[in-house]
């Protein structure tokens, strides 16, 4: 069972790692917006987003609903932006680091 809990895991990670599908994501940080928001929000084009967006709402990342002819993505579990989050703060570590060794030069 344990391989399966790390099976989809990874799948999620998976996901959640590539630079388009983030930079989605970002977008809907601020709750639901429709596709047509998103594609300019993201400087993308209608077909990759809603590629991108399908492939989330499979993994059970985002939800879709249509209203009228507009199809409004929302984020089905906020604990998302808290991986987004950690990541960021990560990234922010890092950074301190390399700037204590550029210091040291």
């Amino acid at each position: 069972m344990e391989d399966k809990v790390l099976e989809l895991k990874a799948e999620i990670l998976k996901v959640l790692a590539q630079p388009t599908r983030l930079k989605i994501l970002e977008s809907l940080r601020n709750g639901e917006k429709c596709i047509c928001e998103i594609v300019p929000a993201i400087n993308g084009e209608q077909s990759n987003v809603s590629r991108h967006i399908s492939l989330m709402q499979k993994s059970h990342l985002v939800t879709t609903r249509k209203d009228g002819v507009k199809v409004m993505v929302n984020v089905k579990d906020p604990k998302v932006f808290e991986i987004l989050d950690k990541v960021s703060a990560i990234l922010k570590n890092q950074m301190k680091e390399q700037e204590k060794l550029l210091a040291q030069i």
